[in-house]
């Protein structure tokens, strides 16, 4: 794929995210198979398989923390592959923003892997930690 195919796809995929069409991201983007790994320190840590595993890991880190906002400030890509800066802010303007690279892996055209790579954890679980205080 070449690199404007391949950021068209995650730009795609975060529009989507953020509307909550699921079913388009999955109809059109992602594998069968796909596998989305969250590091075990994360409210949200663990493998996440499947079509649905967007939808799934998505909804999940919806009910863990109040996320405002996701900013895409880089993108790299190779030819099946992309990491993408990010910066997700949380509705709590005291918490400062998650930092994360996100790797995207592709076949045949569609997505078949993401990992997403914290710089600093703790602002997301502290956002987690404060949106359970308040349920």
């Amino acid at each position: 794929m070449q690199a404007s195919e391949i950021l068209k796809v995650i730009d795609a995929l975060y529009d989507l995210s953020a509307r909550g069409d699921f079913d388009a991201a999955e109809a059109h983007y992602l594998s069968d198979d796909l596998v989305i790994t969250e590091a075990s320190d994360l409210p949200m840590g663990g493998v996440y398989r499947g079509r649905r595993a967007l939808r799934d890991l998505y909804e999940k880190v919806m009910g863990f923390a109040d996320v405002a906002a996701l900013e895409r400030h880089a993108s790299m890509t190779g030819s099946d592959c992309a990491v993408v800066h990010l910066h997700i802010a949380f509705a709590d303007p005291d918490l400062a923003p998650a930092e994360v690279l996100e790797l995207f892996r592709f076949r045949d055209g569609k997505v078949c892997e993401i990992k997403p790579f914290y710089f600093d954890s703790t602002s997301f679980v502290r956002a987690h930690e404060r949106k359970r205080r308040r349920s």
